[in-house]
């Protein structure tokens, strides 16, 4: 028989531990998010369908994103036991450069449309990270103003050859004006993918105001004002576009581009060359000789070629190509941080996260932003600990297969 008895208060008293009301909504919100995920399930209910569906969706069935993500599920950890992992060095070289953490943000297009905050927030959380960060040439922040906001950070430039090239050249002189460390040249859009939930959500840049709009605006009223009563949102690059994001691309960006125009671009940029959107070994090998620093494996999230290869599944045979010659860096389907140590394992030298830390600026502006890049290095120690492994340095094929 078990013997019962009425607890007492001095028993009770220390298991009763009520926190003190959090009275800032976003820190409210933001304290409920302990992965990517989370703040993902965030971003859903505090934006429009519309915009929310720009940043996580892809194209026609949506293949190639689920492929990458399911290549990650499909890894498998192998890891060493006695090790002494009270202390792991999370830094890696990124162009040359040692950086706090293994991994860059992605250039993104309309980063302003997710939150008002945009660029800047996102520049401010890399800077702080001691991480790089690349400015999209459809981003809503100008070149010279993102340079601005955070002088000592680590920019990047990533650009699209444009039909009219003069105003190509110019951008990359803006860049270069501004102390951008690294140009990233886009090499997978010679047409646009067919982004179907966008096509079905009647997405224009900026979104206009439909009935449908307008009744998705009463559910997420904080994103409209945010929107309209703050600066315009205009591009880094040309002042306004009226139209669907296809149909932008469709129109300026050029279809024409062959590797005579790196030649071009290398002859106009002496800094740092990264070649983004390889998508086989071959095409890795001959951007690299010619002048390529770094390959980015990349299939643009998913969003252009619906079918493409899986980079993390590509990865191993471009890096025995490449060899040293240029760096590996990797995208695409990233949502934690045991992925970008999955990764650094099969080969990849640094990764870049796009989505990720778009879901935290939807969830929260820059304290969202930063909130992402904070889950992702915790996972990435966490990771490294229980892998019995003390810096990314030391991550090899042995530590990580795919079932």
């Amino acid at each position: 028989m078990v013997k019962r008895q009425i607890p007492r208060w001095s028993e009770l008293r220390p298991l009763l531990r009520v926190r003190p009301p959090e009275l800032n909504a976003t820190d409210r919100r933001l304290s409920r998010a302990h992965t990517i995920r989370d703040l993902r399930a965030i971003a859903r209910r505090r934006t429009p369908q519309a915009v929310f569906d720009y940043t996580d969706g892809a194209a026609e069935q949506e293949l190639s994103l689920r492929r990458a993500r399911d290549a990650f599920r499909r890894v498998e950890f192998r890891p060493s036991v006695l090790s002494n992992v009270s202390e792991v060095d999370t830094s890696r070289p990124i162009l040359g450069e040692r950086a706090p953490l293994p991994f860059s943000l992605a250039p993104t297009g309309f980063t302003r449309m997710m939150n008002h905050e945009g660029e800047r927030a996102v520049v401010s959380v890399a800077d702080r990270a001691g991480i790089p960060y690349g400015l999209s040439t459809m981003g809503t922040t100008s070149i010279e103003d993102m340079a601005a906001a955070a002088p000592d950070a680590r920019k990047w430039f990533q650009l699209y050859i444009w039909r009219d090239r003069r105003a190509g050249k110019d951008l990359v002189q803006r860049a270069k004006e501004s102390g951008y460390e690294a140009l990233m040249l886009t090499v997978d859009t010679p047409v646009a993918g067919a982004r179907l939930r966008d096509v079905r959500n009647g997405l224009t840049i900026p979104p206009t105001l439909t009935l449908k709009t307008i009744a998705d605006g009463a559910t997420h009223p904080a994103w409209w004002i945010n929107l309209l009563t703050t600066e315009p949102l205009t591009f880094a690059t040309f002042r306004h576009y009226e139209g669907t994001v296809a149909d932008m691309i469709n129109e300026l960006f050029d279809p024409t581009l062959s590797m005579d125009d790196l030649e071009w671009l290398r002859g106009l940029w002496d800094g740092k060359l990264l070649i983004k959107g390889i998508q086989n070994a071959d095409d890795a090998r001959r951007v690299v000789d010619h002048g390529a620093d770094a390959v980015i494996l990349s299939n643009h999230g998913g969003r252009q070629l619906d079918r493409a290869p899986t980079m993390l599944e590509l990865l191993p045979s471009v890096r025995d190509t490449v060899g040293d010659r240029a760096e590996v860096m990797l995208d695409t389907g990233i949502l934690d941080g045991g992925d970008i140590v999955a990764a650094l394992a099969r080969g990849a030298d640094s990764c870049l996260v796009g989505r990720a830390y778009l879901y935290g600026l939807m969830a929260g502006g820059e304290r969202g932003a930063e909130k992402a890049v904070d889950i992702l290095r915790a996972e990435i120690i966490r990771t490294m600990q229980l892998l019995g492994v003390r810096s990314v340095d030391d991550l090899t094929d042995k530590h990580a297969r795919l079932r």
